[in-house]
């Protein structure tokens, strides 16, 4: 069995099931029922090389809020738990990585200690169906449910579309970076014994 996890979390706001696999082919299936949203994931799952199905309803008449955030919450579980006890991991990951006019800066550490630093300015308050404010607090989930370090710098950009797709992308590279197994690591990459 490969690195793999499965959740189910359910609230009064939503309902959602994640089975993430890390060491996958980048494929996509299932939909969160917003259609800008669910090609961020597409794309972070290709550009991780994971393999991700998922199936999520939320309270869309509210607005997307509940349903982002709940999808980065649980996707930072799965994330956390498939990486089960971090031997032989990277452990750091980081990239700057153009799209288009728009250029992003990424590191990640899986340290075990969550932290978000997000220095990027979104150009719009909307891309199709998605409140943009919620690229940032679907960040905020995801890296306090995995417990992750992460860092994401914009550092040129004007196009809201490339800014976010960039965020994505770059922090699935990191990750993929960060995830993978080192060679030469036989333990925990810390002095401390854990992350």
């Amino acid at each position: 069995m490969g690195r793999v996890s499965e959740i189910h979390r359910k609230t009064g706001e939503t309902d959602v099931r994640i089975r993430l696999e890390l060491d996958g082919s980048g494929r996509f299936t299932g939909d969160t029922g917003i259609g800008f949203f669910d090609h961020m994931l597409h794309l972070w799952t290709r550009h991780g090389n994971f393999d991700l199905d998922l199936s999520v309803t939320g309270d869309l008449m509210v607005d997307g809020h509940h349903t982002v955030e709940d999808t980065g919450i649980v996707l930072g579980e799965v994330f956390r738990e498939a990486l089960g006890d971090k031997r032989g991991i990277r452990r750091y990951g980081d990239i700057v990585l153009p799209m288009d006019e728009t250029l992003v800066l990424c590191a990640v550490d899986l340290s075990g200690r969550p932290y978000l630093n997000w220095k990027v300015e979104i150009p719009a308050v909307k891309v199709g169906d998605f409140d943009t404010e919620l690229a940032e607090e679907f960040m905020r989930a995801f890296c306090f449910s995995a417990r992750i370090n992460l860092h994401l710098l914009l550092l040129s950009g004007g196009n809201t579309h490339h800014i976010i797709e960039g965020c994505f992308k770059a922090l699935a590279r990191s990750l993929r970076e960060a995830a993978g197994i080192d060679q030469g690591e036989t333990g925990l990459p810390s002095t401390k014994g854990m992350l």
